[in-house]
């Protein structure tokens, strides 16, 4: 799902960074209304790297070969910090383990990014008295992991499918990039799974980290 450099075109790479530096500013914002937004600024980075760590965990899956995103995990934890947490995760990715590219940094935290604030606003429904159950609250859990997942794939295999060499034999590339969806779905299978696990896990031992303490009293 990282776009490395020479894929896209220089117009699709530089309205990519002129998204991301919108977004960026929007979540930037949005965390300085917060109180105390410094104290979140731990967990951030805790989290930023495991998002960092995770491209390197691969899972065969014959015939494919996926790792962990953990972009849903990181929108329901963090909010409005993921995006700029992502960003940061994506370029140490892209200098130390060349997953991606520098010019395709904007373009790769939109994919991957936006997405996770997706996974956001779907855990904020927790609020809303239907919801209040651990099993309905799971339900969020697995939407905002696996959903948020998929649609980062849905976001590359639009970029991807649009900004086609042609150069390159079109059908066969088009064939492979939608082929490439079976593996994003079954990883967001997956993602959704482990992101039921860890809220499951956290509303016994750490409710205040993922928002329950305040809205249910710690339920």
């Amino acid at each position: 799902m990282h776009i490395p450099d020479g894929l896209l075109p220089p117009a699709v790479s530089i309205s990519g960074y002129a998204i991301t530096g919108g977004v960026t500013w929007f979540s930037l914002r949005q965390i300085n209304k917060q109180t105390n937004y410094q104290e979140e600024i731990p967990k951030a980075s805790l989290l930023t790297a495991a998002f960092f760590v995770a491209s390197l965990i691969h899972i065969p899956i014959p015939p494919f070969s996926i790792h962990l995103v953990l972009n849903g995990v990181m929108g329901l934890v963090l909010g409005y910090y993921a995006f700029p947490g992502i960003l940061i995760g994506l370029f140490f990715q892209a200098m130390f383990f060349q997953h991606g590219g520098l010019s395709t940094l904007g373009i790769n935290a939109i994919i991957m990014g936006v997405p996770a604030l997706f996974a956001h606003y779907i855990w904020s429904f927790r609020t809303i008295s239907f919801f209040h159950s651990s099993f309905r609250k799971s339900i969020l859990a697995f939407l905002a992991g696996g959903l948020s997942l998929f649609f980062s794939a849905l976001i590359f295999v639009f970029i991807t499918i649009n900004n086609i060499s042609p150069d390159l034999d079109i059908d066969a590339e088009k064939t492979a990039i939608f082929t490439s969806l079976i593996g994003y779905g079954v990883q967001a299978l997956i993602e959704g799974i482990l992101t039921v696990m860890l809220i499951s896990f956290l509303e016994k031992v750490k409710p205040e980290l993922i928002g329950l303490e305040n809205s249910e009293g710690g339920s």
